[in-house]
């Protein structure tokens, strides 16, 4: 088919962010606008020179920025705006004259994913499964859309909405009412553009691009990219434009990709510009301009920067079953004999690895076979019709065809080796090598399979003289270093002396004070209050220790009547209070009896300004909560407005703070996952991923954020909201952390991301 075109070139780089590039917005005349993970939104506009320049930086957002959408101006906004999502729930509308953030609007239970303007409203979709509609600041309309996340609304010509949704449907919307639901796609519909005169495009995590007629007719399938499709866009000239995972940006004319755009790293979004260039965001922090119009061209100097980027890039990405072509050692490395027979090594041999075996007999090391090829991390290939995270070419040598090795993290190394050697006639003496090349190549060395034989096509156990016949099979799992969480953590170091010497400080303070010497202990009081300390330091006796209602009374009557300021010892001895056995039970019942005082005091010290003091042992006190089974149910109750609550601790210079809001999200990861309880592990999850990928947060906290997120996507109902939270890129970080254990939980999460 004969297609008349032109093929885009690199117009400009427009350098800036941090982090990648995860969203576009083109304002009309007034520039482009793009988000990113650095928690940013950038505008860019015409220089004096033509050139595009940053002209403001929008900061509000404290987590990665994602959907933009741009308000034309109107009365309000007489330069017009942009309103931008997070995975902070917040959606922020921006004057573009100012760069100042004109509202704030609050609402969304968990990451926002899209936003479209609609006739002076604001409509925002969200991982929380609902549309919002907001007018003039305020959320005047909100409905659940689809059983899963939303990942995408826009707003159609006619004035109906779209949305794409993880449940891998679409939905034709007027008002709250769902008109149409359009099937077709077997993944997530992660993006949607209008096709102006003939309906809907989509882009989808099944690697296709579809054009739906509004009635819900599958017009046409785009298919040609390898891995998800982030974003499609239109132009009026009948082009179409995709962003893939797959690194490319491919332009579509009548269903045919007329050209692949390659760039260095993940395309989130493509967008065109009104005169038909095409704006791209890539993870690599870079947006880019491409054009067809000669006269707007980059130098031949930039062009063969990018084209020495790309060829860098993949060149550090090359892999060789699994690992970095740049990483392996020469052949240098065969002169240093092996330690154990069977022992394998991969070499580089110019622009290919050979795998080695050790031959103790003979003391030399035996060539197993080139290693032709590997998969990139993000996709998965097929072989005979079905897709496994590695397929390795390897060449047998002395003339013979190359053969095809596949395999699967999730699958037993062993099971496959002898499989494969059977398959392929080849000596069982082979199996230790093969066992090995695998482990080493996909970086399993750490984890412990069953070695035992078993013949993969009778099932039965080969005889081995002198040992013994086993009874069963064991089906062999992967195993994990850090996940899954079992059992709740809890803070129960106290110092009881200084919480004594601080509240008698306050007490005195209070005595000394005419207006509030009513608040102050009796001698009695303080008496009592030395005496509940001191069954709470006796740990040996707390089977048998008893508290009395009075002594339950006294604490709650502090919490409620002491100033603010001053209120944080005695919140400190609650929170050893519900340690022990008896002062739980109490409490519980004090609890049941009257007001939530607990609740009471929790909105009472989160209010700004915050005493850092007050929010570390309330929080402690919650944490502390979760180790009586009595507890549960207000636990679950309050979930969503305790972590909401407590959501600024996850910021906090106070790394204290850090690591109590982080034990108290895994403390609700196991709690949420034995009640299978869908939502609030979706809300935990979120928290928990915001502070994994923050650069400022400490060591601990940021693992037992990571446990958090790897015992949910383990055991929870959210691994695919996980998947789609970009929790692959999440763990590739930590996987490289200098911290061991960060770097362990990385992998492990890593891990379950690669099982089908």
């Amino acid at each position: 088919m004969d297609i008349d075109f032109k093929e885009y070139q690199l117009r400009c780089e427009l350098r800036g962010h941090e982090d990648d590039v995860r969203g576009i917005c083109v304002c009309g005349s007034k520039g482009i606008a793009t988000s990113s993970r650095d928690r940013t939104v950038r505008l860019w506009s015409l220089d004096d020179n033509r050139r595009f320049a940053s002209s403001k930086i929008l900061l509000g957002h404290t987590s990665f920025v994602g959907p933009l959408a741009w308000i034309p101006p109107n009365s309000d906004l007489p330069h017009g705006g942009v309103v931008s999502g997070g995975m902070d729930t917040l959606v922020c509308v921006w004057d573009l004259k100012t760069g100042e953030k004109v509202h704030t609007l609050k609402g969304h239970q968990l990451q926002v994913t899209g936003i479209a303007f609609d006739d002076g409203d604001v409509v925002s979709s969200s991982v929380d499964c609902t549309l919002k509609r907001w007018r003039n600041g305020q959320s005047v309309e909100s409905w659940e859309a689809h059983k899963a996340p939303v990942q995408t609304v826009i707003k159609l010509p006619s004035g109906e909405l779209v949305t794409g949704s993880s449940d891998t449907t679409l939905k034709l919307w007027r008002g709250k009412t769902c008109l149409h639901t359009f099937q077709g796609h077997s993944d997530t519909v992660r993006g949607l553009s209008v096709m102006s005169g003939l309906g809907i495009l989509s882009a989808s995590h099944d690697g296709s691009l579809r054009l739906w007629a509004v009635s819900g007719e599958v017009l046409m399938e785009m298919v040609g990219h390898t891995a998800i499709v982030y974003s499609v866009d239109s132009h009026a000239s009948g082009l179409i434009v995709s962003g893939s995972e797959d690194r490319f940006a491919k332009v579509w004319k009548d269903g045919v990709c007329v050209q692949s755009i390659e760039h260095p790293g993940c395309v989130w979004d493509a967008k065109f510009m009104e005169n038909g260039d095409i704006v791209t965001a890539c993870s690599d922090g870079v947006v880019r301009i491409w054009t067809i119009d000669q006269d707007n061209v980059a130098d031949q100097l930039e062009l063969e920067l990018y084209t020495s980027q790309l060829s860098e890039y993949k060149s550090s990405r090359k892999r060789v079953g699994g690992l970095k072509l740049e990483e392996l050692p020469g052949l240098e490395a065969l002169k240093i004999p092996g330690t154990t027979d069977g022992q394998t090594k991969v070499v580089r041999e110019g622009d290919n690895g050979v795998a080695y075996g050790w031959n103790m007999k003979e003391q030399k090391w035996d060539k197993i076979g080139e290693v032709v090829d590997g998969p990139e991390e993000s996709n998965r290939q097929f072989f005979d019709g079905i897709q496994y995270d590695y397929v390795f070419d390897v060449d047998i040598g002395d003339g013979m065809p190359t053969r095809k090795l596949p395999y699967n993290r999730s699958d037993n190394p062993y099971d496959v080796a002898d499989k494969w050697l059977l398959k392929e006639n080849l000596p069982l003496s082979f199996r230790e090598q093969i066992v090995q090349f695998i482990l080493q190549n996909t970086g399993q060395n750490n984890i412990t399979f069953d070695a035992s034989f078993r013949d993969p096509f009778t099932g039965s156990h080969a005889y081995v003289p002198g040992q013994p016949s086993r009874m069963s099979d064991i089906s062999a799992k992967p195993t994990f270093k850090h996940i899954p969480k079992k059992g709740m953590l809890v803070f129960d170091a106290a110092q009881f002396d200084g919480i004594l010497k601080k509240i008698t400080e306050f007490n005195n303070a209070l005595q000394s004070d005419q207006e509030k010497q009513n608040l102050s202990l009796t001698e009695l009081n303080v008496s009592r209050l030395g005496a509940i300390v001191k069954i709470l330091k006796d740990t040996s006796h707390y089977h048998s220790s008893k508290f009395a209602d009075s002594d339950i009374a006294l604490l709650l009557n502090l919490l409620r009547s002491w100033p603010i300021a001053m209120i944080f010892p005695v919140i400190d001895i609650v929170r050893m209070l519900v340690l022990h056995p008896d002062g739980a039970v109490l409490l519980h019942k004090h609890f049941e009896a009257e007001n939530d005082i607990l609740m009471e005091v929790i909105k009472k010290v989160t209010v700004n300004p915050t005493i850092p003091a007050n929010l570390l042992t309330s929080i402690r006190v919650v944490t502390n909560l979760f180790r009586n089974l009595c507890y549960y149910n207000w636990l679950q109750k309050h979930r969503s407005e305790i972590l909401d609550a407590f959501s600024s601790c996850s910021s906090s210079p106070n790394k204290n703070l850090q690591l109590s809001y982080s034990t108290l999200l895994l403390n609700y990861a196991v709690l949420l996952i034995e009640t299978k309880d869908q939502e609030g592990q979706s809300q935990v999850l979120s928290a928990a991923l915001e502070i994994a990928e923050d650069e400022n947060v400490e060591v601990d906290p940021k693992f037992r954020a990571l446990v958090a997120v790897g015992s949910l996507m383990l055991e929870g109902l959210v691994r695919k909201t996980a998947l789609d939270f970009d929790v692959v890129n999440i763990a590739k970080a930590a996987k490289g952390s200098k911290e061991a254990k960060i770097a362990e939980v990385g992998s492990d999460i890593e891990l379950l991301t690669k099982q089908s």
